[in-house]
């Protein structure tokens, strides 16, 4: 029986003391209950924050920077620190750690994808930990997952991990926040998330040391929920913390039940990750071809290009406008724009193209309300 994978995100608030320095304490507790799943066999993937941290004391700030520059000179010392704390605490099980610093753009190129992707592949072989943060040293808005939530969402489902076990300071998500409120109910068990739920939880931090508040945790969570994978929000103790987790007796919310459903690296890839570089109009046969039965799109389908784009790209197919899909085309916007609304084989005599799919449905994704359902 293969191996069960899970995904470790451990919060800045998770990580810190009361001055919001690093707590080796802390850092102590996490390792011992990642020890406890790895000797159960588990294949684990640690999401951690605290660079900002574990860093911005050596510079000599008093507190945690709030500016760009301070946050990412302090990330700068407080990379090394960080990992040099998770790598000593492992050692002390047998574990050998390695790090991944990720950005944004690294997800957006599909090559740096597949290589993220081989290369966590390849540690895990070799029963080696990897501790994957977002790189704020070079980081700028544009390029950032926004906090690790995201970040711990989308390898989730990069790996194909069965559940993702989000850290916080809060135990789970609340109708209201439970700090302002006393008559806030906390969410024990939910199917999936909805508007309803998004529309109730606000965005602020949980704590000064966080990034990331409630709102982006529920967004992470509905991210890793179309990917396949189940999530745990919450808190939790001592070394079988973990374990507790995944036999239902953690201390938060857990979020999805009974998933079989994952999407293929590259399909994920295209659905999260791929720049948009035009768009093409399709008819109602093809919409219904793609969308209930599974089809490529071939070029009869087709009724106008929007954009210059080459063989390769990304684009968005569209009905009666309506996004109804993404996908990565075989032939270039010039090529098309000639083969529109004629069959396969004439279309191929035109272009001196071989292949007779526009975009094969192997690299297609639907909306993900309905790939999460017909993928």
């Amino acid at each position: 029986m293969a191996k069960q994978r899970i995904v470790v995100k451990i919060g800045s608030s998770s990580l810190t003391n009361k001055n919001g320095g690093l707590s080796l304490k802390k850092i102590d507790e996490h390792t011992a209950a990642i020890a406890k799943l790895i000797e159960q066999h588990y294949e684990v993937v640690l999401i951690s924050s605290g660079a900002v941290s574990a860093g911005f004391g050596d510079l000599g700030y008093p507190t945690r920077p709030v500016t760009i520059q301070g946050k990412q000179a302090a990330a700068a010392v407080g990379q090394g620190l960080l990992v040099e704390a998770y790598t000593d605490a492992f050692k002390k099980y047998g574990i050998v750690a390695a790090q991944l610093l990720l950005t944004r753009d690294v997800f957006s190129h599909e090559v740096q994808y597949s290589n993220v992707y081989s290369t966590l592949t390849e540690l895990m072989k070799r029963n080696v930990l990897p501790i994957i943060n977002e790189n704020d040293t070079v980081a700028i808005d544009e390029l950032t997952f926004g906090d690790n939530d995201m970040l711990s969402a989308l390898v989730s489902g990069l790996i194909h991990a069965d559940f993702l076990i989000m850290l916080t300071d809060i135990n789970g998500l609340y109708d209201k926040n439970p700090k302002l409120d006393p008559t806030a109910v906390r969410y024990d068990r939910l199917t999936g998330i909805t508007d309803q739920i998004l529309q109730q939880t606000k965005h602020e931090s949980g704590t000064k040391f966080g990034t990331g508040g409630m709102k982006s945790k529920i967004l992470a969570a509905k991210t890793a929920l179309s990917l396949g994978v189940r999530v745990f929000v919450g808190t939790g103790t001592g070394e079988n913390k973990l374990l507790d987790i995944l036999a239902n007796r953690g201390d938060g919310t857990y979020i999805g039940e009974h998933l079989t459903n994952s999407i293929r690296k590259q399909k994920q890839w295209i659905a999260f990750h791929s720049p948009i570089s035009g768009k093409i109009y399709v008819d109602q046969g093809a919409s219904e071809a793609i969308v209930h039965n599974g089809k490529s799109l071939l070029p009869a389908g087709i009724k106008w290009i929007d954009g210059e784009f080459e063989a390769g790209s990304v684009v968005e197919v569209i009905f009666n406008e309506r996004v109804i899909a993404k996908g990565q085309v075989n032939y270039s916007s010039k090529a098309m724009i000639l083969a529109k609304g004629e069959s396969s084989q004439v279309a191929m005599e035109i272009t001196m193209g071989n292949k007779p799919e526009v975009i094969h449905r192997d690299k297609m994704v639907l909306l993900m309300e309905e790939a999460y359902q017909n993928e």
